[in-house]
């Protein structure tokens, strides 16, 4: 069985009283069976649950679907190991069409050949064995180089039927955004599943909901004007039904307890091609201005709850990370513990994903600030404090007792000072969009992070990608920005770190072996060092910011030689430092030679041995 080039493939079977015939299937290939319920039901979505109950080689658990539209149900999954799988379906309440039927098949593992084309046929992502990095199921590693797109879901990233080809430019379409990020070795991207897409209506993105409790709620992407991803609809339309029952606003505001199941077909598709072309979606169900709205109308913590499993289940057999709420901002919605109340009604009835789905959540801070150290939390993010004061809360991470893979989820966003849109602030501290000083910044949370403890990998972002931009009055169009320096450059920190192999995943942050590292400036970008080394003493890898003076490395060997290397991020080359090799004095302290340049700079260290005439202890 051939997989698609341009699809994910999807095994449909016809359920039937008794048990389907065998069929044959790869591991990790999405399945989809398909249900019609004998009943009718008012709200499908709020009033029925269906399930399998799915055994296989090592595997015995319980898998939910999801209402489709009409009396239609469908549930997905996927087999973990090869071998025979079988399967017996539930609900409830019982219904003839969705309950007591029974199928199997045969799974079978891809060639060696076939997951070179696609690594996603390796399995879903978990942690190292350290459990600091991330690898695929059959341990290959998976380094994280990942780009914002929270409105994929919507018409801003255009679905064309054919696979021509494009240029980058208004005429562009979703699989030519595709092609040009995997072209630059991207493999992630960030998609909010659907925002609650309020009607456009013109008013001002604060609005006082009620009177006697002052209770404030946003317009949802009014926020930043005509430059905003404000209409997130798509061919199915928009993700809730209207009217809602905010009072007097309820043409307004969508109704949380009625999805429309046809606006997320078209994500599926969008979601499906990204996995056929090697790319792990991120996808986080809502985005945190929903919170007040639906904490104070719709029936929280259930009514959340319901969504976080509806798109759960959509997308469990997807290689996929999934993420309860996009939290970039904890003052504007309910708390952290009000969420963490609707995940754990999820975790209470459902369970957790049922074939080990990393799970995470962009925060501010960092998820774990947000939630703590014993949460339902598996992958650990930072992002939204941008400067280079911030990447600290990755070591954080690193240094927990109980460490989990962690990264930088949304760090400074390239042309993030010029591009807020009209009426709004400036941020002070950013730079123009695609300015070689941009590209600095972008790089500084690049290494700066990687460094600092985020080992998963990275994520890029750009004023007019992360929004979507695409109205003539956007400061920044998302065709441009997807074409600055600073996002193609990403594919260099990928070099950078596998320069020393899978011992990547060995490294420990410690920006206290260069001396110095520091300056003053906590809110900016340059003048800072960072540094992290394997617990042997055998690799350094460092980086330093422009602007940072002549440093030293410390901790190494005494009285050794190390093989020394300066890396050029704006390019991914390598040049000898100091002639090839650096040596470490007898208290272990390297003095490094001047940068190449005045920009900013990599080097790697590898222990080549004692000095001559010396011993190392």
């Amino acid at each position: 069985m051939k997989f698609p080039k341009d699809l994910a493939l999807v095994l449909a079977f016809t359920v039937c009283p008794v048990a389907a015939a065998p069929q044959s299937a790869h591991v990790w290939e999405k399945q989809e069976i398909t249900f019609t319920a004998a009943n009718s039901y008012r709200n499908p979505y709020t009033d029925v649950t269906l399930w399998v109950d799915l055994s296989g080689p090592g595997f015995n658990k319980r898998v939910y679907g999801f209402w489709d539209n009409g009396q239609t149900f469908h549930l997905r999954l996927i087999a973990t190991r090869p071998g025979t799988w079988t399967w017996k379906s539930g609900s409830s309440p019982d219904d003839a069409g969705l309950a007591g039927k029974s199928g199997s098949f045969t799974a079978v593992d891809w060639t060696e050949t076939e997951k070179t084309e696609n690594p996603l046929r390796r399995g879903f992502v978990r942690a190292t064995a350290n459990r600091h990095a991330l690898e695929y199921a059959d341990g290959t590693p998976f380094f994280i180089i990942g780009d914002t797109w929270y409105a994929l879901g919507a018409n801003r990233f255009r679905w064309y039927d054919d696979d021509k080809e494009r240029p980058i430019g208004p005429g562009a379409g979703f699989k030519d955004y595709v092609r040009y990020r995997k072209a630059q070795g991207y493999n992630w991207v960030n998609v909010i599943a659907a925002f609650p897409n309020w009607m456009t209506d013109g008013r001002p993105w604060h609005i006082v909901m009620d009177d006697s409790a002052r209770t404030t709620v946003r317009s949802a992407w009014v926020e930043f004007g005509t430059g905003s991803a404000k209409n997130m609809d798509n061919e199915g339309g928009r993700p809730f039904l209207f009217p809602g029952k905010v009072p007097g606003y309820e043409r307004e505001f969508p109704d949380m307890d009625r999805i429309n199941p046809e606006y997320f077909k078209y994500l599926d598709r969008k979601i499906d091609y990204l996995n056929a072309n090697g790319f792990i979606p991120f996808i986080e169900v809502s985005r945190r201005d929903a919170g007040l709205c639906w904490y104070k109308y719709y029936g929280w913590p259930d009514s959340y709850a319901r969504f976080i499993q509806y798109i759960f289940s959509r997308y469990q057999a997807n290689n996929t990370v999934l993420s309860p709420i996009h939290l970039d901002i904890i003052d504007e919605t309910v708390s952290p513990d009000d969420y963490t109340a609707a995940i754990g009604a999820v975790e209470r009835r459902f369970g957790p994903p049922p074939f080990g789905t990393l799970l995470s959540a962009n925060a501010n801070p960092s998820t774990l600030e947000n939630w703590g150290e014993e949460s339902w939390v598996t992958l650990h993010q930072t992002g939204n404090m941008r400067e280079h004061d911030n990447y600290w809360y990755l070591t954080e991470v690193f240094n927990l007792k109980n460490p989990k893979p962690a990264l930088n989820g949304e760090p400074y966003y390239a042309g993030y000072r010029d591009a807020r849109g009209p009426g709004s602030a400036n941020y002070t501290r950013g730079a123009a969009g695609g300015s070689e000083r941009d590209n600095g910044f972008v790089r500084s949370g690049m290494y700066g992070s990687f460094l600092s403890g985020g080992l998963a990998g990275h994520v890029y972002g750009a004023e007019g990608i992360w929004g979507a931009d695409i109205e003539p009055a956007a400061p920044v169009h998302m065709w441009d920005a997807f074409q600055w320096a600073s996002g193609a450059e990403m594919q260099y920190l990928r070099r950078f770190a596998f320069s020393i192999g899978r011992r990547y995943q060995e490294l420990v942050p410690l920006a206290d072996l260069v001396s110095p590292n520091k300056t003053h400036e906590t809110l900016a970008y340059e003048g800072w060092a960072y540094c992290a080394r394997t617990d042997d003493k055998q690799i350094y890898l460092a980086f330093f910011e422009k602007g940072c003076p002549p440093s030293r490395i410390r901790g190494a060997r005494l009285n050794s030689v190390y093989r020394a290397q300066w890396f050029n991020p704006r390019d991914g080359t390598w040049l000898d430092a100091g002639g090839g090799t650096l040596s470490a004095n007898k208290i272990g302290i390297i003095v490094l030679p001047d940068f190449p340049g005045d920009a900013d700079w990599g080097i790697r260290l590898i222990y080549d041995g004692p000095a001559p005439g010396m011993t190392v202890n």
